[in-house]
C-alpha cells in the first residue's frame, strides 16, 4: 500500500467495483433512475413552453393563451420540483447505505488481518481511508452521479430539440463543442493526479494527529509541544499546496469550458438574431433554441466539473480497493481439526526458528525446543530483545514461525480455526489495553454475554473492588477513550479481572504485575495465584521475585534456551539467571 506501488488509473473503470455494493438496492436505483428520466423530460419541456409563451403570448397578444402558457409553466415547475425531490432523496440515501457497507466491509476486513500489515501500513492513513474515502464516494455516488447522469440526458435531449428547432444554429452550436472537450481532457488528467496526491497527504495529516495527540502525555511531559506543532505546520502545509495545484487545475478547467461555451452562444444569438429579423425564424423559436442551447452548455459545464469529482472518487476507490484485497497471511486451515473438550493445554514449541517479515536477516527465535507442562507454571526470563514476547504472538498466531511447530496437546496450532485456538488462551499484557465504554464492557471483553454475578465475581478476585468506591457509577462507569481517567494499577487489574473471566485453558501473563504498587501487587499475585490453578501458564518476568515459586524457569538469550530449572537449580547452573538474580535480590 505504499504510494509508489498504487497503480494509477487511466480511467474511471475502477468505479465499476463499487457496483457489488449498489445492486442490492435496486428498487432505490430503478425509483431514482424513473424521477432521473422523469425530471428531464420535464426541464427539456420547458423550452417549449417558453416557444408557446412568445410566440402565442407576447406576439399573438393573446391575454388568454399568455395566462394559459403562464399556467402551464407553474404546473411544470410543480412536477418538476415533485421528481427532484424524489431524485435527490432516492440518490443521496443511496449514497450514504453504500458508502455505510463499503466502510462496514473495510473495517471488518482490515481487523483480520495479520498484525505485520500494521507495521508496514499506517493506521491513520488506513483510518482516513475508512473515513474521508468512504465520504467522499458517499458524495459521488449520492450526488455527482446523478448530476452527471441527468446532465447527459439534458445534453442528449437539448441537442434532439436544437436539431428540430433549427439544423443551422445547431450547427454554430456543435462547431464549439472539440474546444470544449479539449480542456476537459487536458487538465482532467491532470487533476486526476493531483487528487490522488491530495487524499495521501491528508491521510498523512491524520496520522500525524492520530499519533500525537495518542501519546499526548509523552509529548508534554519532553516539551515536544512547539516541535510537533511546527512539524503538524509542515505537514499541513503540504497538503495544502498540493490541494492548491489541484483546485487551480480545476479552476482553470471550469473557466476554460465556461468561456468557450458563452463565446459559441454569443454568436449563435448574433446569427439567429439576423434570422429573426429577417423573418427566417420566430422569436419564440430563438429563445427555445437559447434555452436548449444553454442546457446544453451548463449540462457540458456540469459533466466536466463533475468528472474532476468523478477522478477523486477513482482513486479513493483505489485506496479502499486495495485494502480490501490485501490478504493475511494467518488464515484458518481448509480444513481444520478440533481440539476435544477436556483439552489439557500442554504446549511444546518443536524446532522453532522464527525472524520477523520486516527483519529477516536476524532471527528472533532460532532452534527452540521446548515443553510446557499441562495446568503447570512456566516463566520465561532474560535480557531484553531476547524472545520472549515474541513466543507469546507465536503461540496466538499473530505470526506462524518459519521453521518448527507449535502444538497443544499434540495438535499443531497451524491446523485449528484462530477462534478454537485463542478462545484457549487468556492474556495479560505488560501495557494493559482497554477501550473506550464502561468498566463493566472493558472486564467482558473476552466474554460479552458473561452476567454481571460473574463480572463482579472476576472484579472482586482481580481486587478491581479495591478502587470501585472512587468510580461515580460502579460497573458503568465510563472510563473514558484508552481507559485515559485510571492510573496504571488500576488497568492492570482490570485486564487481570478480564482474563479471569475468560476462564482460559492457558494463560499467557507478561509481566502482569509491573504496573502495580507494593500493596497492589500483593493482592493481585494472589489472585494469579489462584488463576493459575490448573491452567497451563507461560508468563514473561524481569522481575524474580514474582516467579520464584513457578514449576519450571527457562532462561532465554538471543532466541535460543540458555538453561531450565528452578529458582533454586538455576542458581548454580546458569551464569546469567545467578548473576540476574544476584542484582535483584541483593538491591
Amino acid at each position: 500500500m505504499k504510494d509508489s506501488n498504487r497503480p494509477i488509473s487511466k480511467n474511471l473503470k475502477v468505479l465499476s467495483k463499487t457496483m457489488a455494493y449498489i445492486k442490492p438496492y435496486r428498487l432505490q436505483i430503478s425509483l431514482s433512475s424513473f424521477a432521473l428520466l422523469f425530471t428531464a423530460a420535464i426541464t427539456l419541456s420547458l423550452g417549449q413552453g417558453l416557444k408557446h409563451l412568445v410566440d402565442a403570448g407576447f406576439t399573438a397578444r393573446s391575454k388568454e393563451e399568455l395566462t394559459y402558457s403562464l399556467f402551464i409553466l407553474i404546473f411544470i415547475g410543480f412536477l418538476l420540483a415533485g421528481g427532484t425531490y424524489m431524485r435527490h432523496y432516492l440518490v443521496s440515501w443511496i449514497g450514504e447505505r453504500v458508502s455505510s457497507d463499503i466502510r462496514t466491509d473495510v473495517f471488518r476486513h482490515v481487523v483480520d488481518l495479520h498484525p505485520h500489515f500494521f507495521e508496514t501500513n499506517s493506521p491513520g492513513e488506513i483510518q482516513s481511508r475508512i473515513t474521508t474515502d468512504t465520504t467522499l464516494l458517499q458524495t459521488v455516488i449520492g450526488s455527482s452521479a446523478s448530476i452527471a447522469l441527468r446532465n447527459f440526458l439534458l445534453f442528449i435531449g437539448g441537442m434532439i430539440f436544437l436539431f428540430v428547432t433549427n439544423v443551422k444554429l445547431t450547427a454554430i452550436v456543435l462547431l464549439s463543442v472539440p474546444f470544449v472537450l479539449f480542456p476537459i481532457l487536458f487538465y482532467g488528467r491532470k487533476v486526476r493526479k493531483l487528487s490522488r496526491d491530495t487524499q495521501d497527504k491528508i491521510a498523512n495529516v491524520g496520522s500525524y494527529v492520530s499519533e500525537s495527540l495518542f501519546n499526548i502525555k509523552i509529548v508534554q511531559s519532553f516539551f515536544h509541544q512547539e516541535i510537533d506543532k511546527q512539524k503538524f505546520h509542515e505537514t499541513v502545509e503540504d497538503a495544502f499546496e498540493v490541494s492548491v495545484l489541484r483546485i487551480r487545475q480545476r479552476s482553470m478547467l471550469i473557466a476554460t469550458v465556461i468561456l468557450l461555451i458563452l463565446a459559441g452562444i454569443s454568436f449563435m444569438l448574433w446569427i439567429g438574431g439576423l434570422d429573426v429579423l429577417e423573418g427566417r425564424i420566430t422569436g419564440g423559436e430563438l429563445i427555445a433554441f437559447s434555452f436548449y442551447a444553454i442546457m446544453v452548455a451548463n449540462s457540458v459545464g456540469a459533466i466536466s466539473e463533475v468528472i474532476g469529482d468523478l477522478q477523486r472518487a477513482a482513486g479513493a476507490t483505489e485506496r479502499l480497493m486495495e485494502l480490501l484485497d490485501s490478504e493475511s497471511n494467518i488464515k484458518d486451515p481448509l480444513i481444520p481439526i478440533h481440539l476435544p473438550i477436556d483439552a489439557i493445554g500442554e504446549i511444546r514449541f518443536e524446532n522453532l526458528s522464527f525472524h520477523y517479515p520486516s527483519r529477516p536477516d536476524r532471527n528472533a527465535i532460532d532452534s527452540f525446543s521446548l515443553n510446557l507442562p499441562a495446568q503447570k507454571s512456566t516463566a520465561l526470563v532474560g535480557p531484553s530483545g531476547g524472545g520472549k514476547s515474541t513466543l507469546f504472538e507465536l503461540i496466538l498466531r499473530f505470526y506462524d514461525p518459519q521453521l518448527g511447530r507449535i502444538t497443544i496437546d499434540g495438535i499443531d496450532i497451524r491446523t485449528l480455526t484462530l477462534k478454537d485456538l485463542r478462545s484457549l488462551i487468556g492474556f495479560v499484557p505488560q501495557q494493559p489495553i482497554l477501550f473506550s465504554g464502561t468498566l463493566r464492557e472493558n472486564i467482558a471483553y473476552g466474554r460479552p454475554d458473561a452476567t454481571l454475578e460473574e463480572i463482579e465475581r472476576a472484579a472482586e478476585q482481580a481486587y478491581v473492588t479495591e478502587f470501585m468506591d472512587h468510580l461515580k457509577d460502579g460497573y458503568n462507569t465510563d472510563l473514558g477513550h484508552m481507559g485515559v481517567r485510571l492510573s496504571g494499577g488500576q488497568k492492570q487489574r482490570i485486564a487481570i479481572a478480564r482474563a479471569i473471566l475468560r476462564n482460559p485453558k492457558i494463560l499467557l501473563l507478561d509481566e502482569a504485575t509491573s504496573a502495580l504498587d507494593s500493596e497492589s501487587e500483593r493482592m493481585v499475585q494472589k489472585a494469579l495465584d489462584s488463576l493459575m490453578k490448573d491452567r497451563t501458564t507461560l508468563m514473561i518476568a524481569h522481575r524474580l521475585a514474582t516467579i520464584v515459586r513457578s514449576d519450571q524457569i527457562v532462561v532465554i538469550q538471543q532466541g535460543r534456551i540458555d538453561s531450565i530449572g528452578t529458582h533454586e537449580e538455576l542458581q548454580n547452573q546458569s551464569e546469567l539467571y545467578a548473576r540476574l538474580s544476584k542484582l535483584q535480590f541483593q538491591t
